[in-house]
């Protein structure tokens, strides 16, 4: 059980009371948890109005399997944003991952590997050296912010340049390919009828969600968004837990880089770009506040990370011109964060 200190610092409020407010309240607090789920519910009845095509099954698990990487990027960036932090490096990480792993996932007739000497390696080389990467990546940005205080946007910031320069480095500016079959299963390949990048993003979902809403960490991840000096007087480390969370995202955007570098066959230096973007505004979306810490959900943000590749798929169905779907997307980016606003004043 949380102390009355971590409680106070989470900053949850009782809702309900006696008559016509409460009722409204309790409404209020209702629509809050699960409007987002008819919003989606909506967005699909129009999509199938608007083309045809959209609940063709290939299509429906198109669009699942378009969202999946960015879906794992958005579960990591969910733990920043409720400690009242942000991620901009997420992208970056993807590339570096891409193309770190993919360099010791080429085949050994490959003319053209990156490493000659290490071509042909176990299936489990690739994956851990990517993972790995990510992970420092995020180490590094939890520790710039934990231990210096730099503001979390610019600490990321730094980051997200300094890591793609590195992926162009890593890379030579080529793409990295000539990936073993074992490696490019994990965005090729599928379970049961199922792509396994989509089970993939299943499973880390359920886990992220049991971490964050069933562990003491996670109540320390809500305390110190909700406020951060409360958090300390309650005892919690708050640098130790800050390196934490930006590691496990980190984590997160590698799993991401490799499901992308997988499912293409190559990795790219220029892969990833806006994908921090697109997985901020699916949390927002899903509910997760950008404008005050301490709130946000895992099953918010997996939805929000729908509505986004709903939007994306009826915009490429119906021939929107690209120039104009970016107009779209940076309106709602704009429409999240205003939303997101209006939430906070309500609960307050």
């Amino acid at each position: 059980m949380a102390s009355k200190a971590e409680e106070a610092a989470i900053g949850e409020k009782p809702v309900g009371g006696a008559g016509k407010n409460g009722i409204l309240t309790t409404i209020k607090a209702m629509w809050t948890k699960i409007g987002i789920l008819f919003i989606f519910i909506g967005m699909v009845i129009l999509a199938s109005f608007l083309s045809p095509a959209f609940l063709k099954a290939n299509n429906l698990m198109n669009v699942v399997m378009q969202v999946s990487y960015i879906g794992l990027i958005a579960l990591g960036v969910t733990g920043v944003i409720v400690s009242a932090g942000v991620d901009l490096s997420s992208g970056s990480i993807v590339a570096l991952t891409a193309v770190v792993s993919s360099s010791f996932a080429q085949r050994p007739d490959w003319a053209a590997a990156l490493f000659p000497g290490l071509t042909g390696l176990p299936f489990i080389v690739p994956l851990m050296v990517g993972l790995l990467v990510g992970s420092l990546v995020g180490f590094v940005n939890g520790w710039l912010i934990a231990k210096t205080n730099i503001p979390p946007f610019i600490a990321t910031l730094g980051t997200m340049t300094a890591v793609r320069g590195l992926a162009q480095l890593y890379s030579r500016g080529r793409p990295v390919s000539g990936l073993s079959d074992a490696y490019n299963f994990i965005g090729q390949g599928s379970l049961f009828g199922v792509p396994f990048a989509v089970l993939l993003l299943l499973v880390l979902a359920i886990i992220t969600h049991f971490m964050y809403s069933r562990t003491r960490f996670g109540r320390y991840v809500y305390a110190i968004g909700g406020n951060v000096n409360a958090a300390r007087v309650s005892g919690i480390n708050v640098g130790k837990n800050l390196i934490l969370i930006y590691t496990f995202a980190g984590f997160l955007a590698s799993v991401a880089g490799i499901v992308v570098a997988s499912r293409i066959g190559s990795g790219q230096p220029g892969l990833g770009n806006g994908y921090e973007l697109q997985a901020i505004t699916a949390a927002v979306i899903g509910g997760t506040s950008f404008s005050s810490g301490g709130i946000g959900t895992v099953p918010g943000t997996i939805i929000g990370t729908l509505i986004i590749g709903v939007l994306n798929n009826i915009l490429v169905l119906t021939n929107v011109s690209a120039y104009f779907q970016d107009i779209i997307r940076g309106i709602i980016i704009v429409g999240a964060v205003i939303i997101d606003e209006r939430r906070r004043r309500v609960r307050k």
